[in-house]
């Protein structure tokens, strides 16, 4: 559609001209009839017309003189229509030349920051831009003035190219995915000392309710020995008199001590 554009935009303008050029013609060949009908030179146009079946005579002369005056009337406007057509051309014109020397300004400019350029010279460095857009297959059939605008914008942007090279960008590209894996490594470091920090977490409690458990185990019993210490100790005594076993109760007080 973008290439038809142009051709579609010459059709109109020239079917524009040819309408003007007809109504012009045709206002001139009703003024010149209408005016030679009124000094008598050539008749008035013969038209019967017919009007709820009355006839309305000179229906012809009638008819000639309100086309005449119509077609006056349209030329009164052409003077404003064809301005604006010129307007429209030379706005369609800017803009079409304004594409074209973006389209080829963004060419060379991509070509200078790859570094195709290396002319030191201001001259031999526009010239060399220019050849490079002639030998260019997009871009070839432009006109040569606007090749040469978009040369020195290039020429004038050389800085810029150079700061933003292409060079300069992938080593930027690739400090920037360096550190985007060293920022994966970490974050996948920390993700395992998370998992490592949740896993003792959670054996830390198991052995806190297992030595609580222990701890009740044991306390249950030391209860327990102690119900059985009065009876112990009242066997104890009993056998005291026996020269027998003389120290049975202290070690077994000593044993529930411990």
């Amino acid at each position: 559609m973008q290439t038809m554009r142009p051709t579609l935009v010459a059709t109109r303008t020239a079917l524009q001209g040819a309408a003007l050029t007809l109504i012009c013609l045709a206002t001139l060949a009703a003024t010149t009839l209408s005016g030679l009908a009124a000094v008598g030179v050539v008749p008035w146009l013969e038209l019967p017309l017919m009007i709820n079946e009355t006839a309305v005579p000179d229906g012809g002369l009638y008819l000639q003189l309100a086309l005449t005056g119509l077609l006056l009337c349209l030329c009164v406007f052409l003077p404003t229509n064809r301005r604006v057509m010129q307007l429209e051309s030379a706005h369609h014109s800017f803009s079409m030349r304004m594409e074209d020397v973006a389209r080829a300004y963004a060419t060379v400019h991509a070509a200078d920051r790859a570094g195709a350029f290396q002319a030191p010279s201001e001259f031999d460095a526009v010239k060399e831009r220019i050849t490079h857009l002639r030998n260019h297959p997009d871009l070839g059939g432009l006109e040569p003035d606007i090749l040469e605008v978009a040369a020195q914008m290039s020429r004038i942007s050389e800085d810029l190219a150079q700061t933003y090279s292409d060079e300069r960008m992938e080593r930027a590209y690739d400090f920037l995915r360096q550190r985007q894996q060293e920022i994966d490594s970490f974050q996948e470091r920390l993700d395992h000392a998370k998992a490592l920090h949740d896993d003792i977490r959670q054996w830390a409690n198991r052995l806190e309710v297992d030595e609580d458990i222990a701890r009740a185990q044991l306390n249950r019993m030391a209860a327990d020995l102690n119900e059985l210490l009065p009876e112990l100790d009242l066997s104890s005594s009993r056998s005291t008199n026996s020269p027998t076993a003389p120290d049975r109760v202290v070690r077994l007080s000593n044993v529930a001590a411990e």
